[in-house]
């Protein structure tokens, strides 16, 4: 679709109050305030989960009407001149209630929860601003044909996928790629040995040296299961198989991930460790113009550390990889399973090594079917969540203690 570059570009921001939906306002707000050329936005819908003051406070600040909240409870918060909608569906109804072709739905919800909304977003004609990891993950295969077939855009937003789409844009063909390489800061366990990092405690999880991301995220980040899921994301993104994709260790996080081509050459990205870089290319894409978010002072580091994955300790990148070979819905069983077995983690019911134990159990026992629809999808989804709560109860995992600290029973299996 043609848009006229001199209309501000309606923007709707799911999961507007966690990092990535903060950070995306900041970076409409600065482009907005700035006076060079390039592109404008108007922020037209906002969904949060649970934060209705923070929810209202952005509404009032970009005087948006249209905003949801999937907790009924939050709308108390929210000022009774805008349009509220509650509820688990609360961010689907916005999108199919006020996206139009042509707009730009950023989806950063966190988890398996924003699939619906963004196949909302690819029915109504609006590109998407992809931060939501899970949406491909477990759907990719439903995903990225409905793309195709609305004729809409997918632009990534995480650091690792919108570096990918940067040096891509160089040379796409498939026959010119050899290999796809995700960085990863490898978190607060990157020196910790393997016995040390499965007893690892939420606080010690939860202490990222780089980034500053959401609960959920972090942990993913500690347990490198966040780069398993942006393995399996790349897959789809970029129609690479699992043979052609790797991660790498990079404590700096400043390189984010590179290209190596046929020829023997490798195009990489770098940026300083700021999310708003990637969010305002996926945002202003194909447009480059200058933005919020600063740029590397070459005068004050001197190393750019690169480490192999030590698959021992961190068993989640082959285990993405498998999910990738298996298809169907094994990357939906993956997500699954470690959004519970991170959730029984952060409630201090199991201690941080069974994550990836759980991850692995539930691949090896739970079959692969075809996710020829969303039904498919949710039921794998659904299947997996049931069958870690199963193991967690038969294993006598229990709700933390007056302490904070996980029963006896929850200690690694």
């Amino acid at each position: 679709m043609t848009r006229d570059p001199a209309t501000p570009r309606r923007v709707i921001v799911l999961g507007s109050t966690g990092s990535i939906g903060v950070s995306a306002l900041d970076v409409v707000a600065a482009l907005d305030a700035s006076d060079r050329p390039g592109p404008r936005f108007e922020i037209v819908g906002l969904a949060a989960g649970r934060r209705g003051d923070a929810l209202e406070s952005q509404a009032a600040r970009f005087g948006v009407i249209d905003v949801a909240v999937a907790d009924p409870q939050a709308t108390g918060a929210i000022d009774s001149s805008r349009r509220v909608r509650s509820g688990p569906r609360a961010a689907v109804e916005l999108v199919e209630e006020i996206a139009r072709p042509g707009d730009l739905v950023v989806a950063a919800m966190v988890g398996a929860a924003g699939i619906p909304a963004v196949l909302a977003a690819i029915e109504t004609g609006a590109d998407v601003a992809l931060a939501n990891k899970e949406t491909l993950v477990a759907a990719g295969a439903i995903v990225m044909p409905a793309a195709a077939a609305a004729g809409v855009r997918i632009i990534p937003v995480d650091s690792e996928h919108a570096a990918l789409h940067q040096c891509l844009r160089s040379g796409r063909g498939d026959a010119e790629v050899a290999r796809l390489v995700l960085t990863a800061s490898g978190g607060p366990f990157r020196t910790w040995d393997a016995e040390r990092i499965r007893t690892a405690d939420v606080s010690a999880a939860l202490a990222h040296p780089t980034w500053a991301m959401g609960r959920k995220v972090t942990i993913d980040s500690a347990s490198m299961m966040n780069k398993g899921l942006e393995l399996i994301e790349a897959h789809w993104l970029f129609d690479v198989d699992a043979d052609r994709l790797d991660a790498i260790i990079h404590p700096q996080s400043i390189v984010h991930s590179f290209v190596e081509f046929v020829d023997g050459s490798t195009l990489a990205q770098l940026s300083p460790p700021d999310m708003r870089m990637p969010i305002q290319y996926a945002m202003c894409h194909p447009a480059r113009v200058p933005g919020c978010a600063p740029t590397l002072d070459w005068t004050t580091f001197r190393d750019l550390v690169f480490e192999p994955v030590d698959h021992e300790r961190f068993p989640a990148i082959g285990l993405a990889l498998d999910a990738v070979r298996r298809g169907g819905t094994a990357g939906a069983t993956f997500n699954a399973a470690n959004e519970a077995a991170v959730e029984a983690f952060l409630d201090r019911r199991i201690a941080f090594g069974r994550i990836g134990d759980l991850v692995a159990e539930a691949m090896a026992t739970l079959p692969v079917q075809a996710a020829a629809d969303l039904n498919d999808v949710e039921q794998a989804d659904a299947v997996a969540r049931d069958w870690v709560a199963g193991r967690l109860s038969a294993s006598g995992a229990s709700p933390p203690d007056a302490a904070g600290k996980p029963g006896p029973s929850s200690a690694p299996a």
